[in-house]
């Protein structure tokens, strides 16, 4: 199933505001993104349709295995292009917005090029 990128950008979010605060709710992810509530109402109900979020009665959202598999995977893209446009000399704050952008844009194989790459620089 293909999925879009902001579909990826809010896997993300998710999962790295389970990993930061443990229960994460709607307006976690609003504040975090600086989307409205209704905007990150309907995307949560794109998510749960697709089989990437559960919801349970406390309204606390669950990343489901396909979802957390999905984050995972959009976060390990974020971080090699992340550090890749660190150690080329571009400010922090550029590498973590360009990355953004970038990580839907670069297939696997090719972060999995750049990762094995820098991986023997260390």
């Amino acid at each position: 199933m293909q999925i879009k990128n902001s579909q990826e950008d809010y896997l993300e979010t998710i999962y790295l505001l389970r990993e930061k605060k443990g229960g994460v709710r709607a307006i976690d992810i609003a504040i975090s993104t600086g989307y409205s509530r209704p905007s990150v109402s309907n995307a949560m109900k794109k998510l749960r349709e697709d089989g990437y979020v559960d919801v349970d009665a406390d309204g606390i959202i669950n990343l489901t295995d396909s979802g957390t598999k999905k984050a995972e995977a959009v976060y390990k893209r974020h971080t090699v292009l992340y550090d890749f446009l660190i150690k080329i000399g571009v400010h922090s704050d550029v590498a973590a917005e360009d990355a953004c952008r970038a990580e839907h844009a670069f297939s696997d194989d090719t972060i999995t090029a750049l990762a094995a790459y820098f991986a023997k620089d260390k």
